[in-house]
């Protein structure tokens, strides 16, 4: 079995990144698991965790306002699952839904949001790296919303 610590390294979204920030969020890090058809979070709650998928399918999901679900992404193994844990208020502007059962590695927003105010290049490197997973989530959803209005 490997250590969090050896996971967390071998993720994207991590990659070099110093051995100290990888010490750093590591501490912050928990094994966690969802069963299919279970939400992992829903619009206007607490966001303070954020998940890298290690196994399975979750369903990022927007309420249409004429009572339906509409699914604009579909994230896998590898991925990363929720920014709002980065934004104040801190609430989650989607629901997300696990289509399959899902492994995931949870990490303590709040922990790294204060290690991140002690360590500013800290802070940077994931501002930075969750910006971009912030552009192509935003494309997706484009692209998403273009498609049911073509």
């Amino acid at each position: 079995m490997q250590s969090l610590d050896v996971i967390l390294r071998e993720q994207k979204i991590f990659e070099g990144l110093r051995e100290e920030d990888h010490k750093l969020i590591a501490g912050c890090a928990f094994n966690t698991h969802f069963e299919a058809n279970q939400y992992i979070f829903r619009e206007g709650e607490n966001a303070d965790t954020f998940y890298i998928i290690r196994y399975g399918t979750v369903g990022l999901e927007l309420r249409n306002p004429k009572g339906g679900i509409i699914t604009v992404q579909t994230l896998r193994e590898g991925d990363v699952l929720g920014w709002s844990w980065l934004f104040e208020p801190y609430r989650w502007t989607y629901d997300a839904h696990a289509i399959s059962m899902v492994r995931a590695v949870a990490l303590d927003g709040r922990c790294l949001r204060t290690k991140c105010d002690h360590d500013h290049t800290l802070g940077y490197e994931l501002m930075r790296r969750f910006a971009h997973i912030m552009v192509e989530r935003l494309q997706a959803t484009r692209m998403q919303v273009l498609d049911l209005y073509a």
